[in-house]
């Protein structure tokens, strides 16, 4: 059986929207898929909330971000190298990430993703996209 859902989103992020490295890495992708086939939504909007509770992350304390591939939410490594296999050359190779053992890009990415407030920082409150982003942005 799939763990495909119909209903989910294709092609959207979901982030922390406080953290600065997840912001800067929502910048990073925007600026490499000038496209635009990659969309984000905050996990703190009204949205990227109902999302993650009903793919069971906690949005007031997430242990992760979720990018849904073809309707399918996936998480940690796995998530962001469905992401990166969705940018334009040449940044997709990147998703060789993905031959690595799960349990070892896994727990690297839970080692940076515990840490990534005191590494990188966060703001007081959701960042707010610029107008030219609002179209890459879903938020209700």
């Amino acid at each position: 059986m799939s763990d495909r859902d119909p209903l989910a989103p294709d092609g959207l992020m979901l982030f922390d929207g406080v953290c600065h490295l997840c912001y800067g890495t929502v910048r990073t992708v925007m600026g490499w898929d000038r496209d635009g086939a990659i969309r984000f939504t905050p996990i703190q909007s009204p949205y990227g909330r109902r999302l993650a509770l009903a793919h069971g992350l906690n949005p007031d304390a997430p242990t992760s971000f979720l990018f849904f591939d073809q309707g399918r939410p996936r998480a940690k490594a796995a998530g962001f190298a469905a992401l990166l296999r969705r940018l334009p050359r040449p940044w997709r190779w990147l998703s060789l990430i993905d031959r690595a053992p799960r349990r070892l890009s896994d727990a690297v990415y839970d080692a940076i993703a515990s840490r990534r407030y005191r590494l990188f920082g966060r703001h007081d409150q959701c960042m707010v996209p610029t107008p030219a982003q609002r179209t890459r942005f879903v938020l209700d």
